[in-house]
């Protein structure tokens, strides 16, 4: 795989997470695959910059206080 193809995988989100990318991508004028893209680009970017390891509670589904 060259660096311009894009790899396919699936993703499941909770409605309420789904909801929330799907407000904030809206808000960023951007698809929520867009916006999912952007978010993961920017957490590889800023690790990279820090150099920190990554969270153990990482796997740890988010708790969101959104109606």
């Amino acid at each position: 795989m060259n660096d311009k193809e894009k790899k396919q995988i699936p993703l499941r989100l909770s409605p309420k997470l789904y909801q929330a990318v799907a407000a904030w991508a809206e808000d960023d004028f951007r698809s929520v695959n867009g916006q999912i893209e952007y978010l993961l680009s920017e957490c590889v970017r800023q690790r990279r910059k820090n150099g920190r390891p990554v969270p153990n509670d990482l796997d740890e589904p988010p708790e969101f206080d959104i109606e």
